[in-house]
């Protein structure tokens, strides 16, 4: 999406939460780290001109998306959301759906598993309530202060990631069962076609709730709604 504006000439912004300590480059004006809320984002939107804003959080960046759409529709900011579509079992996977994090806790299995926890760190405290399993991280950033899983082992790696270096992730270390957010998406999807390959179940978490609007899948298709009026400046 940045490239494309970019090469359209598009006068816009980057804006990065600022989870991750060294995010990829882009071709355009980065900002990084939150707004301070809806109150925040409207101050920011006011300051620098903006006239629409591509919401491209990640699906699970609910109150991000939230906050966009609130601070949006009070100022008359022109507001897109471009989700990556969401992936869909084979008669070949063995998935146990579950609505979230805290469900995910208690579909493991009571006696001790290997378990590949595709979450990120931002939930891990959920898992500590479940110290029997062993558990596989790949974290983007090492970490910093101690996890609260007992029993764990990390991996720091950036992805997109391919089938065969996931298959031979889950055999190297043993996994019996991957729990994981439904992303969508290419990027993580080989986690998932390692786990079918296998035959190991996946606890997949539903996405959240998101504000209803205008949603796009496609880059084109953003690129058309900012080319539909004048565009001052775009976030």
């Amino acid at each position: 999406m940045a490239r494309c504006l970019a090469q359209c000439g598009h006068d816009a912004v980057f804006s990065y939460a600022g989870r991750t300590r060294a995010p990829h480059a882009q071709p355009l004006p980065v900002r990084v780290g939150g707004f301070g809320g809806v109150a925040g984002l409207r101050t920011y939107l006011r300051a620098h001109a903006i006239s629409h804003v591509i919401d491209a959080t990640h699906p699970f960046a609910a109150r991000m998306s939230h906050n966009a759409a609130e601070a949006c529709a009070a100022d008359g900011v022109a507001l897109c959301r471009v989700e990556r579509c969401a992936w869909t079992p084979t008669p070949d996977d063995r998935w146990i759906d579950v609505p979230d994090v805290a469900g995910a806790t208690q579909a493991l299995p009571r006696n001790a598993a290997r378990v590949f926890l595709a979450t990120g760190r931002q939930n891990l405290h959920a898992f500590a309530a479940c110290p029997q399993h062993h558990y596989l991280l790949r974290l983007v950033d090492p970490p910093q202060a101690p996890l609260p899983l007992p029993d764990h082992s990390v991996i720091v790696a950036r992805g997109p990631f391919d089938t065969n270096e996931d298959l031979a992730l889950l055999r190297t270390h043993g996994i019996t069962l991957i729990v994981a957010k439904n992303a969508g998406g290419d990027g993580a999807r080989a986690k998932i076609e390692a786990a079918r390959i296998l035959g190991l179940p996946v606890i997949m978490i539903a996405r959240p709730a998101l504000p209803a609007g205008t949603v796009f899948t496609r880059t084109p298709d953003v690129l058309r709604w900012l080319d539909h009026g004048p565009a001052l400046r775009g976030v």
